[in-house]
């Protein structure tokens, strides 16, 4: 019987400055990673461009890797109006390149995101850079941004169980 790798999935974390992206497989009970980054567009442009430039490089990414599910991370009441507005322009862009690749999409609120990795919904940024680490066993510390889109697809991994969203 051949064997079939389980899905791979890419979670992200949005942002209008700078989104983070984190793929990982999950196979037999067991998370696998595959690739991280950020896009990061040019701050000199005007805001829709940022956006533009958000959706290509999250497509390429998705090109190139073909994943099977999309987590991504929803808004958070942010303190700022104006910032909360702006995340979630970002957010649907993205959101619109997962659904453009056909890609089933799980979203998740941030302290669900660190109660499933970090054990309580209050983690600090480098505690969860430290958890990604440790659970993917990475040689190195990612970014951020993108120990936040890998921590995404994490808690997707957890939620989904390896099952194929509807």
């Amino acid at each position: 019987m051949a064997h079939h790798p389980g899905p791979l999935i890419i979670g992200i974390d949005p942002g209008s400055r700078i989104t983070g992206y984190g793929l990982i497989r999950q196979e037999r009970g067991r998370l696998h990673f595959v690739s991280c980054g950020v896009i990061r567009p040019d701050a000199k442009l005007a805001f829709a461009d940022r956006l533009h430039e958000i959706y290509k490089g999250i497509c390429q990414v998705m090109e190139q890797y073909r994943p099977d599910q999309m987590a991504i991370e929803d808004v958070f009441v942010a303190v700022n109006p104006r910032s909360a507005l702006k995340l979630g322009h970002a957010r649907g862009v993205l959101l619109l390149a997962g659904k453009t690749q056909g890609l089933p999409i799980g979203e998740y609120t941030p302290r669900t995101v660190k109660q499933s990795v970090a054990g309580h919904g209050q983690a600090e940024k480098g505690q969860m850079q430290h958890v990604v680490r440790l659970l993917l066993k990475l040689s190195g510390t990612p970014s951020e941004d993108a120990a936040d889109a890998l921590a995404v697809a994490i808690c997707h991994a957890h939620h989904s169980g390896g099952r194929p969203l509807p």
